[in-house]
């Protein structure tokens, strides 16, 4: 059983398309998931056919109100693939949280009850390095970091891995990088190109050598409430995620 917490406070890099379709591809290769939204945006939910109106407990109600995670967590059209869904109400919950005991320990403790149902756990975490994320990260195994192929690529990771440092130095010591995932990726471009070179180039082995192309389906996909994988199962956005999720079970 893994944890894996996607990660980045810069905001449009691809996090929480690859959460969903990394869980999906995961799913479509046997094993059983659970995808935990830890963004206030919960476009995760939606992008895999929740309705928030229509539900009574979501990761808020766990995290604020000790609610059993397996009251809120919902089955997805896509067979093996749970969600814990979230809610806009997630935003105010940092501030409702000072004042709770072990704050940086909640997501983990939420987990502990039903993680063993699954093989993969995967958060998806808000575009920031505040509580709920470092609370995802003191709960994961490892980060996958998505990088988009434009400027400033590299913009704010510097900020990212120190945070990891100091998470893995206080609160979890067993934290690793699982990886560097590039998005966005148009071999077409130049530039698209040299982004992917420095990546390679600062972080080596540590970048997925499965990439994810710019590719219209992938952004499609969200509206119609599914992942890639069901939406167009031969775009090249389903085969870059098939790909990711082989290099990641082969990783163990």
């Amino acid at each position: 059983m893994k944890i894996l917490a996607l990660a980045n406070q810069k905001g449009g890099v691809g996090k929480t398309t690859s959460a969903i379709n990394l869980s999906a591809a995961l799913a479509k290769a046997g094993k059983h998931v659970l995808l935990i939204d830890a963004d206030p945006q919960a476009n995760a939910s939606s992008g895999l056919g929740v309705d928030i109106r229509d539900i009574k407990y979501t990761i808020y109600e766990c995290m604020i109100n000790a609610v059993p995670a397996e009251k809120a967590i919902r089955t997805t059209t896509c067979r093996n693939l749970d969600i814990l869904p979230s809610h806009i109400d997630l935003v105010g919950a940092e501030i409702e949280m000072i004042h709770l005991e072990q704050k940086e320990t909640i997501i983990r403790r939420m987990i502990e009850p039903v993680k063993d149902k699954y093989d993969y756990v995967i958060i998806d975490c808000s575009p920031s390095l505040g509580l709920i994320t470092i609370n995802a990260l003191t709960a994961a195994d490892s980060v996958i970091i998505p990088v988009q192929c434009e400027y400033f690529a590299l913009e704010g990771i510097s900020k990212l891995l120190n945070t990891i440092k100091i998470i893995k130095s206080n609160l979890n010591p067993h934290l690793q990088i699982e990886g560097f995932l590039m998005t966005m990726y148009d071999k077409r471009l130049r530039l698209s190109n040299q982004v992917y070179e420095e990546v390679k180039k600062h972080f080596g082995p540590l970048v997925f050598n499965a990439v994810i192309s710019r590719n219209v389906r992938l952004s499609e996909a969200p509206s119609h409430g599914v992942s890639i994988l069901d939406y167009d199962p031969t775009s090249t956005g389903a085969l870059n995620y098939s790909e990711l999720a082989k290099e990641i079970i082969a990783r163990g």
